[in-house]
């Protein structure tokens, strides 16, 4: 009776949290070992970006939005690369990013560069001011220069594969997947609206995790 009574109990997950863990994986980069990646991202939370929805933290631990947050450290939750001929999608995922709890704060060159600034400078600045770079990886995007350069320099930014970098893919085969990439996992845009909430989840778990290694820190 005791333990039927715990059970009953029993805090129900927030909403946020429930919806985190209906998230599926997204796609590898390697067909060949799609299968031990699934099996190694289940056993670790960290292994790689495609597993980023389905192994977030639970959002009450955290409070990214708190004054003191390392997340007002940069002006940009998300810098969104893309190409000028996916801009109606862009402006899409810009919106639910935004209109999320969390208030999400994206870049979108069109809107936020200021006039007058070298094309360059803002791209660069754009980078080094995000937290998280979505690449909106599309026909377009492969052949836009610009596209190419500030994927360069996101990489550079942060060379290694910690959640920053969030490619996300549409209308590209696999093969085409950019190479400077291949290291990381990316999203397969199939559904929009579930690919933009496996963005957000992605974004919200780098937003997590840096506010839980600086407060161990402080510690």
């Amino acid at each position: 009776a005791g333990w039927f009574r715990r059970l009953l109990h029993k805090p129900k997950p927030s909403s946020v949290e429930s919806l985190q863990s209906s998230h599926s994986a997204s796609s590898s980069p390697s067909s060949s070992s799609s299968s031990s990646s699934a099996k190694s991202s289940r056993s670790s939370p960290s292994t790689s970006l495609a597993t980023s929805s389905i192994s977030l933290s639970p959002v009450s631990a955290v409070d990214i939005s708190a004054s003191d947050s390392p997340r007002w450290d940069k002006s940009y939750d998300a810098c969104i690369c893309h190409s000028e001929g996916d801009m109606e999608l862009v402006l899409e995922l810009v919106s639910y990013l935004e209109g999320q709890p969390e208030s999400f704060r994206c870049f979108l060159q069109l809107r936020d560069a200021v006039a007058g600034s070298a094309v360059v400078t803002e791209l660069c600045d754009a980078v080094q001011n995000s937290h998280c770079w979505v690449m909106l990886i599309t026909p377009s995007f492969l052949q836009d220069p610009w596209c190419r350069y500030q994927m360069h320099q996101a990489l550079a930014e942060a060379p290694m594969a910690n959640g920053r970098t969030i490619p996300v893919l549409k209308d590209v085969d696999r093969k085409d997947y950019p190479r400077e990439l291949r290291s990381i996992y990316y999203i397969h845009m199939a559904l929009k609206e579930k690919s933009f909430r496996q963005i957000r989840d992605t974004v919200m778990r780098y937003l997590q995790e840096l506010c839980r290694s600086s407060t161990k820190r402080m510690e």
